[in-house]
């Protein structure tokens, strides 16, 4: 490693207080950067954007992720921006360069069992709190509702004579969720449960919060609660964990991609096609379960 890349060590451990680790990764990233320039000529004074295109095409020849590239490219845009800093460089080559297109994370839902372990964790708790975290793990997994649109339910959403509830999500847009009958019912049960006067209140969900409904934070560790109850990893279980746990479950058991769109509120059916690995592994099971040939013993 030349002194301008020592000296941008020096100036992480000394301004920032990296760790030792990380001092050695970035260092490995330097490194690698080097190694692809020094055979061309070329140092960190002369590189220009040719050079980090080139040397992220190297990156991707090498058969190493996207994820490996955006890290090295995250640490290239660190050192040219010191250089720039020290009065060494007057641009910075990474400035325009776009960052590798990371592939979307799949979502770790919570398996069918484990679910219904944490309901009867959730019924477990302790006075009104039993009630509260049952209705809301109900709802959430049996409608795949976002956190912000179920704090925000009206106190009169949930109608008997109407099994479709409206819903205000993202952008403001408006649409209709079914609400099963046993998320039903957990409500109601959760509503008795309450203080009277939080009975009158305009929320489905009411607090002393200066909102007057239940806060997105409260309903985490009303979660993890029933999680520990339950004998699950609280780290496991969220609102967002649960509503992706409802998006798999019903890909799991024949829904489709464009019904699955309008449930969870997506604008673009490409957000929704995270997803599409639970299907994938869905039709796989179909063709092994009942295509005549897949059935079929190999011959000898």
């Amino acid at each position: 490693m030349d002194r301008h890349g020592e000296a941008f060590l020096e100036m992480l451990a000394a301004e920032r207080g990296a760790a030792r680790n990380t001092l050695a990764a970035y260092a490995a990233d330097l490194a690698n950067f080097a190694e692809h320039c020094t055979p061309r000529g070329i140092t960190p004074l002369t590189a220009d954007a040719a050079t980090i295109q080139g040397y992220l095409r190297a990156v991707s020849d090498a058969g190493l992720s996207a994820r490996t590239a955006a890290r090295r490219l995250s640490a290239l845009r660190q050192f040219f921006r010191f250089l720039v800093q020290e009065g060494l460089r007057q641009d910075d080559p990474t400035e325009l360069q776009e960052s590798p297109r990371l592939p979307a994370s799949l979502p770790k839902p919570l398996s069918e069992s484990e679910l219904a372990a944490l309901l009867d964790g959730a019924a477990r708790l302790n006075g009104a709190r039993g009630p509260f975290a049952l209705a809301l793990i109900e709802l959430l997994y049996s409608s795949g509702l976002r956190v912000s649109e179920l704090v925000t339910l009206p106190a009169n959403a949930l109608r008997p004579d109407q099994p479709l509830v409206t819903v205000r999500g993202k952008g403001n847009k408006e649409r209709l969720v079914p609400i099963s009958a046993r998320a039903r019912a957990a409500v109601l049960a959760a509503t008795a449960a309450r203080p009277e006067p939080e009975q009158k209140s305009r929320w489905l969900f009411p607090s002393r919060a200066a909102g007057g409904h239940v806060t997105r934070q409260t309903i985490g560790l009303v979660l993890k609660d029933a999680a520990l109850a339950a004998g699950l990893d609280p780290a496991r279980v969220s609102p967002h964990v649960l509503r992706h746990s409802f998006a798999s479950h019903l890909l799991g058991h024949g829904a489709d991609l464009r019904s699955l769109q309008m449930l969870l509120g997506h604008a673009d059916i490409a957000t929704t096609q995270i997803y599409t690995k639970v299907l994938e592994e869905r039709l796989q099971r179909l063709v092994e379960e009942h295509h005549p040939l897949a059935i079929q013993e190999p011959a000898a």
